[in-house]
């Protein structure tokens, strides 16, 4: 049976990071496989890397084991943990807000914390910079060789002591939908936000209809228009806007063959609220 262990970061690929912490990993633990969920989350971003856990953990078999090291806090006294989610999958990170939509969406079942000083990669105790080697890839790749690992540590952590990023909810009213934009599909610009098709389809929202969309950044207006919800980005010429079902079912903006993001400078996260109405 495959092991696997599958890493995320805000490092890059322009230097010897990633490869350290491959090469930690395979000498811990030589049957595993390993794999890149994205070295690209933009620096310090922990709202980008608990998103992107969230579009892709489930789609991995159970027993999987995530290392996500977005750590601006490393060397402080945050927390290193480990986390079993309600789907039977793993996650090896900072306690930094990077589980929030693990624990929103998918629910986490126990965490347990990392002794940083006992729980290392040997002869690593003077290394104070560079926790994603030295404790968390070791330690996953110790988890993804046998899942028993995690029952070994023994400081288990009530889940509400864990820290949580503001995750906001839509909001329904006379006036419409509100929600927010969280993160880019990054490559194509599209925008992808919080509210899931089920809310739209609640509210009398289907693909086909033509759809009021206003964009606001902390209540000022950024973008208006009239948007056909279609299928897909065939549904309309090219460089003209749509809304679109994404791949986790829920509301997405994007223009056909074009960057919606740039061509319209559109951010993301809560100060970045999309209006939706019929």
């Amino acid at each position: 049976m495959k092991k696997f262990l599958v890493l995320q970061s805000d490092f890059g690929l322009d230097d010897g990071a990633v490869a350290a912490m491959y090469g930690v990993a395979y000498f811990t633990a030589p049957e595993i496989t390993i794999h890149d969920l994205t070295h690209g989350i933009e620096p310090y971003n922990i709202f980008q890397g608990s998103y992107r856990l969230f579009q892709a953990l489930t789609y991995w078999p159970k027993g999987s084991v995530f290392v996500s090291v977005v750590d601006p806090g490393v060397g402080s006294q945050r927390k290193s943990i480990m986390a079993k989610t309600k789907s039977g999958h793993y996650v090896v990170t900072p306690d930094n807000g990077t589980l929030s939509h693990i624990a929103k969406y998918v629910g986490l079942d126990q965490v347990r914390q990392i002794d940083e000083a006992v729980n290392r990669l040997p002869h690593s105790q003077d290394s104070h910079t560079f926790h994603g080697r030295d404790v968390y890839v070791y330690n996953g790749a110790l988890l993804a060789q046998d899942n028993a690992f995690f029952e070994s540590l023994p400081n288990q952590l009530d889940l509400s002591e864990l820290t949580y990023l503001d995750l906001v909810d839509p909001v329904v009213s006379e006036e419409g939908i509100q929600g927010t934009i969280d993160i880019l599909d990054i490559r194509f610009g599209s925008l992808w936000t919080n509210i899931p098709l089920e809310t739209l389809q609640a509210n009398n929202i289907h693909q086909g209809d033509y759809l009021e969309i206003v964009i606001k950044e902390h209540g000022q207006e950024r973008y208006r228009e009239q948007v056909l919800f279609g299928r897909s980005f065939a549904a309309v010429a090219i460089g003209r806007p749509i809304a679109y079902v994404n791949s986790l079912i829920r509301l997405a903006l994007g223009i056909n063959q074009g960057n919606f993001a740039l061509g319209y400078k559109i951010g993301t996260g809560n100060q970045w609220t999309i209006h939706v109405k019929k």
